[in-house]
């Protein structure tokens, strides 16, 4: 029995994917429940698995953008024992390998089809350059000398050890650029700037991580101070909660904040929900669940829609300063940065301090300069006074023991 594998629906917005990657090779015995391709939408990249045991047949190719629902393979069913695999494939060789070569021509094929004239060609092989990578404009298509000039005008000249590979952005990469791009183009966004003396959570931390460790597996980083400093600034300015919906202002008297977590495919931002109801320690947690999904590739795109503010955090790639985009549809966002001793004046006297420099970047256009810098000195003094303020002098409750 022939099974057909369809596009499973990523969400209800999302009305095509794109094929990243393949997890096996055509002809191949799959299991059932095996993992066989990874597909990338706008939010997320996603796994699809076999539904039924058998030999697989690939209908598409890495990078083809397809429809949700579409068929991408089929599994022949009636093969349920991967013993039979090798005869199966060995008797079907000259098949596959035909299919294979339907699918993608080959390097061969390519240079014979895109011939190219003698000055060009010259250029070619002194410089070993894959005419696949070029389109020429000559008479059926021929290569000419100005191809290959206009190909490397914007890079320079070529040589024996100046080469280049391309491939084609991620779904998820494109819609990320073009998101960022309508930031800067569809908001009025300005940034401001405090810095953060941290020598109070530093000690807080240096006094409970073994015992915090012990208690959640989990280390006691410093996101979950900032996530629970702008959670309660947040009910001080809720314009900064808010967004901008066609000709609507939208208020939200729930708290759930975006983390921008580096993984492999780029940057996700997993939400962590309801902040303004959990305990310190909860945050911790939820936050090392969420990041470990993100850079395995095991997030759901339910957990990463949503979020009315988003954080990020720099520091961990040892940038001192930055301006971070605002996550739209959202107003607003924390950038933090790395922490470094600096003289800073206490009480009259010069004296070497931990400091991190913060950075709040809003939508001038429903966030006013009062409530933006107001926004940050509050996190600032929460950060600075993490025990009486993030932990309201209940540190042993807060964190869990």
């Amino acid at each position: 029995m022939i099974i057909e594998i369809k596009v499973p629906s990523p969400g209800e917005s999302i009305t095509e994917v794109e094929i990243a990657n393949w997890l096996v090779s055509d002809g191949d015995f799959v299991e059932k429940d095996q993992e066989i391709c990874e597909i990338d939408s706008d939010k997320a990249t996603l796994t699809v698995s076999a539904d039924e045991s058998g030999i697989i047949k690939l209908l598409k190719k890495i990078e083809t953008t397809i429809q949700v629902g579409e068929i991408i393979c089929t599994i022949d069913s009636s093969i349920k024992t991967s013993s039979t695999k090798k005869q199966t494939i060995s008797n079907q060789t000259t098949i596959v390998n035909q299919e294979k070569i339907d699918l993608e021509p080959t390097s061969t094929e390519m240079k014979i089809e895109k011939i190219s004239s003698p000055a060009a060609t010259k250029i070619i092989r002194e410089n070993n350059i894959d005419v696949a990578l070029i389109d020429g404009t000559g008479k059926g298509g021929r290569i000419t000398k100005q191809d290959l000039v206009n190909k490397r005008t914007a890079m320079g000249s070529v040589g024996p050890n100046r080469t280049e590979t391309r491939s084609r952005l991620s779904t998820l990469r494109r819609r990320l650029s073009a998101r960022l791009v309508s930031v800067k183009n569809e908001t009025a966004m300005l940034t401001t700037f405090n810095e953060v003396d941290m020598s109070s959570i530093i000690e807080l931390r240096e006094n409970y991580k073994d015992k915090f460790f012990k208690k959640h597996d989990c280390k006691l980083g410093f996101m979950s101070f900032f996530v629970k400093s702008v959670q309660l600034s947040l009910h001080e300015f809720p314009n900064v909660n808010s967004m901008i919906d066609g000709e609507d202002l939208v208020k939200f008297n729930f708290i759930d904040i975006s983390i921008a977590v580096s993984s492999p495919k780029g940057l996700m931002v997993p939400v962590l929900r309801n902040v303004n109801e959990i305990k310190f320690f909860e945050i911790e947690k939820q936050i090392k669940v969420l990041a470990d999904k993100a850079r395995n590739g095991k997030i759901s795109l339910d957990e990463m829609i949503g979020g009315t503010f988003t954080i990020t955090n720099g520091g961990v790639f040892g940038s001192m300063l930055s301006t971070p985009i605002i996550n739209p549809p959202q107003s607003a966002i924390l950038g933090m940065h790395n922490i470094v001793e600096r003289p800073i004046v206490k009480n009259g006297k010069i004296e070497i301090a931990p400091v991190m420099y913060i950075a709040l970047s809003y939508d001038h256009r429903i966030i006013d300069g009062k409530d933006s810098v107001g926004f940050l000195v509050k996190v600032k003094e929460g950060l600075e006074n993490p025990q009486s303020i993030l932990l309201n002098d209940k540190v042993i409750e807060n964190l869990g023991f």
